[in-house]
């Protein structure tokens, strides 16, 4: 099948690539498989881990019912990228990547929080104070803010990691308090993320991007504190163009962004927020296109690279397998 798009000045002709939804894959001494909401999780001989990007998406801890084109592809490099950038700050669970949607790398003990790092206010840190909350996990926020605001400095504002349902805002406290995280390693995990942010933050701006928010996940491997999962990708992080950020903002108006707050604004407008009864709207084959198209915007801007759309070869789960299989082959 083909998908014609035409612009102004040419049109341009791209081939339909399958999507990858769903994998079951069985590799040489699986252990286990973890299919989270938009990533799959094989464990191989509690050594190493293989992690692959689905094209599926999720808004509101919903996993949509539409795949979108290449989103794994554009999740898997952009982590690859930052994941190489930022090794100097922390350790991290990378090994390679074998194929474009997948990432190799160590075992190890997650934790059992998810450390969110908020730049400007926005988002649901924004929905919160616009209702009127001053206080979010603990960091007391000043009166008269702004949507879309910078903040006067980063702050943390961590959640619990729910397998499934939603995540919990927890503040630093109640982590130590109930024994989630030690205070010796979690006061490690403030200081990683802090500084993550700051490279990431450097590394947009520099690409004419702002990083406003973003998470990390954190583990251990032999007792040490490792990056792992994901990095400063459009489902984990969220960026506005710098260009017209202060006058729009002065506007009231809302930002150019790159993220996935343009479908969290979509799905609201349709009405839908997660809540229970509610129906997610149609996602027809030209919003995934939008949607898709919007990925590879972030990964082509955050990266100064040209995205080279993956071949499927005809069979996906084929080349992903076969890939895999590969890698694992030379890391005996």
């Amino acid at each position: 099948m083909l998908i014609i798009l035409q612009d102004k000045t040419q049109e341009k002709i791209y081939s339909a690539m399958e999507v990858l939804k769903q994998t079951d894959f069985n590799f040489k001494g699986q252990e286990s498989v973890y299919h989270g909401k938009v990533r799959d999780v094989y464990n191989i001989k509690n050594e190493y881990m293989v992690m692959v990007a689905t094209d599926r998406i999720s808004a509101f801890d919903v996993v949509l019912p539409e795949g979108i084109p290449y989103k794994g592809q554009v999740l898997n490099q952009i982590a690859e990228f930052f994941l190489d950038s930022t090794k100097d700050i922390v350790p991290n669970w990378k090994i390679c990547c074998p194929d474009p949607m997948v990432t190799v790398g160590h075992c190890c003990q997650p934790l059992k929080i998810e450390m969110i790092v908020r730049g400007y206010i926005a988002g649901s840190a924004w929905r919160d104070y616009a209702a009127g909350a001053r206080e979010i996990c603990g960091v007391k926020l000043p009166e008269g803010l702004r949507e879309n605001q910078k903040l006067p400095e980063p702050i943390l504002t961590p959640t619990t990691k729910a397998d499934e349902g939603h995540d919990e805002n927890i503040s630093r406290e109640e982590i130590i308090s109930r024994g989630i995280v030690p205070e010796d390693i979690y006061s490690q995990v403030e200081k990683y993320a802090l500084a993550l942010f700051a490279r990431g933050t450097e590394i947009a701006a520099k690409h004419g991007l702002i990083l406003v928010d973003t998470k990390y996940e954190f583990g251990l491997k032999d007792g040490k504190v490792i990056l792992i999962d994901e990095i400063h990708t459009p489902d984990s992080s969220r960026y506005f163009y710098a260009e017209g950020y202060e006058e729009r903002l002065a506007r009231n108006e809302p930002q150019k962004q790159l993220s996935k707050e343009f479908v969290r604004q979509w799905l609201i407008s349709n009405g839908f927020m997660g809540k229970p009864g509610q129906k997610v709207p149609e996602m027809t084959p030209e919003y995934c296109e939008e949607v898709s198209n919007r990925y590879i915007e972030l990964y082509e801007h955050i990266t100064g690279r040209k995205f080279k759309r993956a071949s499927d070869c005809g069979n996906l789960q084929e080349r992903i397998f076969n890939n895999v299989c590969n890698a694992l082959e030379e890391l005996k």
